[in-house]
């Protein structure tokens, strides 16, 4: 996507691999702070003062939209949904609103860097979601999902459901742990084989990822969940990738040493996952689709084209009900 510099918006891909290697490098988030119930920060937890920006596409949003979901919190913090598709302006609002996609209802801009200009007329930077932005302060809050989605697991309990907990005190050791691997070689490794621009880096993250995914593949053989006896924020970390793995990395991003439906354990977790009530409607699959191969017109300048497949067995009966739980 294009970058901000001093204010000014500039298009056109601006991932840097050649101080690298070759190795795609993740920008750090450029909105770092925190909503806290204990008063410890400036932003207190209020119902209607907060609000998400998400691509539904994009996995790292589709966490927070998990999360806003599990927690019950649809009604304290609202929610936009730009357009699941990559422009030489970065990501757009919908005019007018279409296909669950939405205009800005705050400030009726077009794009989202415009929304990051509000924050910080000077800011540099990409302009990525989510977006936690606070109508109180006009500012943004935090633009780093695995920080959203603690705020909201944790800070937001007098708003919703107090009795989801996703990441218990007893098992966040654990989870943290599981969290760093996935992340390095699963969530972030699939962008590492994309967006790779020697043969050496690709490879190496190719080898990285399908390693981790035979481990993961091993675990789920032994226990239901990543950590502990239920659903946890790991889980919830972990499947937006796996569900995109097979209609968008397996094939834009080369991810082509095996689809995750010839993994058995694997397969049936994310259908388990999928099939929680209400979950499968916060990401439809043609739109992740749209979002990753849009990429060819906003960066490469060739002809969209998304394609049909594959055919996706997300709905029919898992069973991990067979694999034992955790010991505690």
């Amino acid at each position: 996507m294009g970058l901000m510099i001093e204010g000014v918006w500039h298009p056109g891909d601006h991932h840097d691999t050649a101080k690298a290697g070759g190795k795609f490098v993740r920008r750090d988030s450029v909105f770092r702070d925190w909503v806290r119930a204990d008063g410890s920060t400036p932003y207190a937890p209020e119902a209607g003062r907060y609000h998400l920006y998400v691509v539904t596409g994009c996995p790292w949003a589709h966490r927070t939209l998990i999360l806003r979901h599990l927690k019950k919190l649809g009604e304290a913090i609202s929610v936009t949904r730009l357009v699941p598709e990559m422009t030489a302006h970065g990501w757009s609002f919908a005019r007018p609103p279409r296909n669950g996609w939405d205009s800005d209802p705050l400030f009726d801009v077009d794009h989202l860097y415009q929304i990051y200009l509000k924050a910080d007329p000077k800011c540099s930077g990409k302009a990525t979601v989510p977006v936690l932005w606070d109508k109180k302060t006009g500012t943004i809050v935090n633009n780093e999902s695995s920080e959203i989605v603690r705020m909201l697991n944790a800070e937001f309990d007098a708003f919703g459901d107090a009795s989801v907990d996703l990441y218990p005190k007893d098992l966040r050791g654990e989870i943290d742990a599981i969290n760093a691997v996935i992340y390095d070689r699963v969530n972030n490794g699939v962008y590492k084989c994309g967006f790779a621009t020697t043969q050496e880096a690709y490879e190496e993250a190719f080898d990285a990822l399908f390693s981790t995914l035979d481990d993961l593949e091993a675990r789920l053989g032994r226990q239901r969940y990543l950590v502990g006896n239920r659903i946890t924020e790991a889980d919830w970390r972990l499947y937006p990738t796996l569900l995109r793995f097979d209609p968008a990395y397996y094939g834009y991003f080369k991810c082509n040493l095996r689809p995750i439906a010839d993994y058995p354990n694997l397969s049936n977790y994310l259908r388990e996952l999928y099939q929680v009530p209400g979950i499968a409607e916060l990401a439809p699959v043609a739109d992740f689709k749209r979002m990753y191969y849009s990429l060819d017109g906003a960066w490469f300048g060739k002809p969209v084209i998304i394609p049909k497949g594959p055919a996706l067995a997300l709905t029919v009966p898992h069973n991990r009900a067979r694999v034992p739980l955790a010991a505690e």
